[in-house]
């Protein structure tokens, strides 16, 4: 690496403090990094971190599987013998086939829950192999109760043995350390994005690149010693340049430089991730779904947005009671909040909400515009003064929002959804963004649930994805991760 290279590399000594990395010493024209064996130290330890949460994972695998089969067989009366405890090995077998070993280390988030669709399918299949396994072994057949409980069994121990193995390996391990190499900007972007996300791992450094800095850098023995002397694992391809050709040379720079290589694509910032490979006869290309649901997508988010809000109604009767009664107590006026937004296709109807303001909360809205906290169009306060004491607690659990399932009940709202927006803050959303009304709006959505405040022009572009990557599953994520939230005190 030049030395005009060098001297625009940015470390970020914060992150590296915060994070608790080894001890900087002087390299790269004298600022502060990590010795120059530092890929001697870092490479060993990358992949130490990837053997134990792959050996973490195969372990809390076998041990679900053995548990599911040991709870099922105690219910059904029968004994097992010895030999079951070797069931786990084939489901070890299907796993690591399915590539659920060797997924986290082309991820920086390890989510088990992103592996749901997956396992339910495999321990689908562990399940008619133990059925098959059975008649041999016990001399007796399983019935359909008990293949169907098996199998819900298995994976609910799976997944929560995953969730296990990962937060242990998370707290065993160090972080990992990234090296952003690309926009300012989209640098920038991707720090902020992996403290909101909680993920482990840290940017230690950024770099800026050009188009034709892409060739400069892109060469083995250069980025080896780049990222030797920062001791980094992971580079994060943020680059804007329409150069293919010097970013290729820089991922398989990277890539023979022994760390793993994470991309920022921008067309999928525009098109998300409900995308197709096709092969080509060799040439890959994206296949991107069209644009809105068809009419059987619409009852299925429908019918499922029913059964939920009845349940949640029924579920949380006494709830609504109580808090409707400490609203009442606490301060003169109603007890919901009613405010025309814009739903589906810009019709508007009124939400409802219970009452944490005081009465003249929206008199008050304009003497504290300057105290905003997201930007033009959206109007949000950490500590507004217009809160009640009831009202603080239940922005602080999110309870406030539970009358909005009658609006899910009436079709106003669905359960997950574009979050309705106020008619002036609608007013600023603007040309192809109104895209986003092609849903009905939801209690939540997918920015409620990012850990962090986002802007309304990005708001916009992340429900604009979200109508365009619709499914049930991402539905029922997004509901899931709304309850952490929730659990964890967040106001979504």
């Amino acid at each position: 690496m030049t030395p005009q290279l060098a001297a625009r590399l940015t470390i970020h000594e914060d992150a590296v403090a915060r994070q608790q990395a080894a001890a900087p010493v002087v390299s790269l024209d004298g600022r502060r990094g990590r010795a120059a064996d530092g890929a001697d130290r870092a490479l060993p330890i990358l992949a130490r971190r990837e053997a134990l949460h792959r050996r973490l994972l195969g372990a809390m695998d076998m041990l679900g599987a053995t548990l599911a089969l040991v709870v099922i067989a105690t219910l059904a009366g029968g004994e097992l013998p010895n030999t079951a405890v070797a069931a786990g090995v084939p489901l070890v077998f299907l796993f690591k086939v399915a590539g659920l070993y060797d997924r986290d280390q082309m991820r920086i988030v390890h989510s088990t829950l992103d592996e749901a669709p997956l396992l339910v399918q495999l321990t689908g299949v562990y399940t008619l192999c133990v059925t098959m396994a059975v008649p041999v072994l016990l001399d007796r057949r399983l019935d359909v109760v008990e293949i169907a409980g098996l199998w819900l069994a298995s994976f609910v121990a799976i997944m929560g043995g995953r969730m296990v193995a990962r937060w242990l390996a998370g707290r065993i391990s160090p972080p990992e350390r990234c090296l952003v190499v690309g926009d300012p900007e989209r640098a920038a972007r991707v720090r902020e994005k992996l403290v909101s996300s909680h993920a482990r791992a840290v940017v230690v450094a950024t770099l800026p690149l050009s188009t034709d800095e892409a060739d400069e850098i892109g060469s083995e023995d250069a980025f080896r010693r780049l990222v030797g002397s920062l001791g980094v694992q992971r580079v994060i391809v943020a680059s804007a340049t329409t150069d293919a050709t010097g970013v290729g040379k820089l991922i398989r720079a990277a890539k023979a430089a022994g760390v793993r290589v994470s991309i920022l694509p921008r067309m999928l910032e525009f098109v998300g991730s409900a995308v197709e490979f096709d092969d080509v006869d060799g040439m890959t290309m994206l296949g991107v779904r069209p644009f809105g649901l068809p009419r059987s997508s619409r009852l299925l988010k429908r019918a499922f947005d029913l059964a939920g809000s009845l349940v949640g109604l029924v579920a949380a009767g006494p709830l609504i009671a109580l808090i409707a009664l400490a609203v009442r107590l606490e301060s003169k006026g109603p007890i919901f909040f009613r405010q025309v937004r814009v739903g589906r296709d810009g019709r508007h109807f009124r939400i409802y909400k219970f009452r944490s303001m005081v009465v003249d909360a929206e008199e008050q809205k304009d003497r504290l515009r300057d105290r905003n906290e997201v930007g033009d169009g959206m109007f949000k306060i950490t500590d507004d003064p217009r809160v009640t004491r009831i009202g603080a607690i239940l922005r602080a659990t999110s309870l406030d929002e539970l009358p909005q399932l009658f609006n899910v009940v009436r079709g106003e709202m669905s359960l997950v959804g574009p979050r309705p927006l106020v008619t002036d803050e609608d007013a600023q959303v603007l040309g192809l963004d109104r895209s986003r009304l092609h849903l009905t709006p939801g209690m939540t959505g997918p920015w409620q649930v990012l850990g962090s405040r986002v802007p309304m022009q990005e708001m916009v572009g992340i429900d604009y994805l979200y109508v365009a990557g619709w499914s049930l599953w991402l539905d029922l994520k997004i509901l899931v991760r709304t309850g952490r939230h929730v659990l964890r005190s967040r106001n979504v």
